[in-house]
């Protein structure tokens, strides 16, 4: 007997600067149980790839890497840094992705304050060398320098999820990305900060549920034997 059934969406998640793929633990257990296949990758200087520099082409290429593993075509969940570099992956790579969320990056990365932090990151940086992690930040400044979110979010055409936490400062430019990506949703969610995902796990795991639902209706259904 032949029948129908959902298909099922897996989830690539990209943690942020000076974090790793641990940051995820709650929504990456959460999607396991419910049958969703889900990698969580772990960036160039960070993680169990601390001894590597981070660069941008090296972090599209982690993406790159587990979004080809996945059998259908994943949402992709980035968080700060990993929101910037996966929201430059879909915009690079049309037709790849099911959808993205994008958390904790809701302004442009540019201008004197990125100027400013580049120059007190490479002092600090300075002072906890060799045995620190700081001159992550730095590499980090210095691979997304001259980025734009904004540009590069009026390419997708795929679905977007917008989540952040109220008291975020990189909620700034929301309504900014919501204007250059009308169709793109639009999540605040109250009492939490920046790392949005650990501030309000609930809130933030239900939201991936809700994306991962209207993708999946959207997608022809598979066919199964029985």
């Amino acid at each position: 007997m032949t029948c129908e059934v959902p298909a099922i969406i897996p989830v690539v998640l990209v943690h942020g600067t000076r974090t790793s793929s641990a940051i995820w633990s709650t929504q990456a257990d959460a999607l396991r149980n419910a049958g969703h296949v889900v990698h969580a990758i772990d960036l160039p200087g960070h993680g169990t790839r601390s001894d590597e520099r981070f660069t941008f082409h090296g972090a599209l290429a982690a993406i790159e890497d587990a979004v080809a593993a996945q059998p259908v075509p994943p949402l992709l969940v980035g968080m700060s840094l990993g929101g910037y570099t996966s929201l430059a992956f879909a915009a690079r790579n049309p037709g790849v992705l099911s959808g993205v969320v994008l958390s904790a990056c809701s302004t442009e990365i540019a201008g004197k304050p990125l100027n400013l932090y580049r120059k007190v990151s490479s002092k600090v940086a300075g002072w906890w060398r060799p045995d620190g992690t700081w001159h992550v930040v730095t590499d980090m400044l210095a691979a997304m320098s001259g980025y734009s979110a904004l540009a590069d979010l009026r390419r997708l055409l795929l679905p977007v999820w917008l989540v952040n936490g109220r008291m975020d400062p990189l909620r700034l430019e929301e309504r900014r990305m919501t204007a250059a990506l009308p169709s793109a949703r639009l999540h605040v969610l109250p009492g939490a900060g920046h790392d949005v995902n650990l501030h309000a796990p609930t809130a933030y795991t239900a939201i991936l549920f809700d994306a991962l639902a209207e993708l999946a209706a959207r997608r022809p259904r598979l066919a199964a034997t029985r």
